[in-house]
């Protein structure tokens, strides 16, 4: 029985060892991280594409005229849900691409990605004209014109904001024309500007994986943010979980590039094996949550929070994300990525990044 036991702890060993062994006598280091590099442009190329083509479509969907595309009077209904599903194929394509691209394309994925209340604390005396394509910009910028007036308690929140103005839908000919060649085309052009750039970008991949690590902390913000007075990201869409999901499927998409190479390192089946059960656990609290909004907070909601909102659907998607974004916690998907992270020679994540 000893030696049986030996025997099967020998094998165990050679398991998790193998497959170092194996990559050394296969491809150089060298090659492995190349060809991250190239499946990462490609895979990033994919998602760029299909986000500037998300912009194109709806710039194209955007009525030039008031009527009858903004004319609540009229048939309004097919242009608004044509720029609505553009508009939500944005945030897709951008969400999954996030983690490796933000970090590289700062100014950008400003200009892309902030939510109102980021940009307006950069505008002095505010933004008088939310049409046009200068002041308060992006994809937030936009949903809050196509989703206007949007729920009450957002409306509330940003009435506080110092220079906000009131989400509302163009009400003239010309709010029309600037909503599409203004608003819409900063889009266009930004979105076409970072496809761009991105064909010909050097790849630094501690930089990306540095990213990827901190795309889970960013999980957390956002749903931190939806505990205070309704600060989340897609707030007037109540799309923050799509974002959630997204962002999550694009975090595996690049990490699963990266499985190679970690496999030749000594325990890099096991990092692994650890890595893929935190974004399990992630994707099962994200799927828990019916619909594309964060669940709504207890009215009673405080942190840390009573026993009974802790178990609220809610509590229980905010413990799940706080604890796998906690690097000091053993075991979450920070932590474990981190372990990656030093596994493969590459810096962690520190939240200072």
């Amino acid at each position: 029985m000893i030696l049986s036991h030996r025997i099967s702890f020998v094998a165990l060993a050679l398991l998790v060892v193998a497959p170092a062994a194996c990559g050394k006598a296969g491809k150089t280091e060298g090659e492995l991280k190349a060809d991250i590099v190239s499946s990462m442009h490609d895979l990033m190329l994919t998602e760029l594409q299909g986000l500037y083509q998300a912009a194109v479509d709806l710039q194209a969907a955007a009525p030039s005229a008031f009527s009858p595309g903004w004319d609540p009077s009229q048939d309004s209904g097919a242009a608004i849900d044509a720029m609505k599903e553009a508009w939500s194929r944005t945030r897709l394509h951008w969400e999954r691409a996030e983690g490796p691209v933000a970090p590289m394309f700062s100014d950008l994925d400003a200009a892309i990605d902030s939510r109102y209340d980021d940009m307006l604390k950069m505008l002095p005396d505010g933004d008088p004209d939310p049409f046009d394509g200068d002041g308060v910009v992006g994809m937030h910028a936009i949903e809050r014109i196509l989703y206007a007036p949007g729920p009450q308690t957002v409306a509330d929140y940003e009435r506080s904001l110092p220079g906000s103005l009131p989400a509302a839908w163009p009400t003239s000919d010309a709010q029309a024309a600037e909503f599409k060649t203004g608003l819409c085309q900063r889009l266009v052009t930004d979105t076409q500007s970072l496809l761009g750039q991105w064909k010909t970008k050097a790849i630094d991949l501690s930089a990306v994986f540095t990213g990827l690590i901190g795309l889970i902390g960013s999980q957390a913000e956002k749903v931190g943010l939806a505990a205070m007075n309704q600060q989340q990201e897609s707030r007037y869409s109540q799309t923050t979980m799509a974002d959630l999901r997204s962002n999550l499927a694009g975090t595996r998409a690049v990490y699963d590039l990266f499985e190679p190479w970690l496999a030749t390192k000594t325990y890099g089946t096991t990092l692994d094996m650890s890595a893929m059960t935190a974004f399990n656990r992630l994707d099962q609290s994200y799927q828990a949550v019916q619909g594309d909004a964060i669940p709504d907070p207890p009215a009673t909601w405080s942190n840390p929070p009573s026993p009974g909102d802790a178990v609220s659907p809610f509590g229980m998607l905010y413990a799940t994300v706080t604890d796998e974004a906690d690097p000091s916690r053993s075991g979450s998907a920070v932590d474990t990525l981190n372990q990656v992270a030093r596994a493969l020679g590459l810096p962690e994540f520190t939240g200072q990044n």
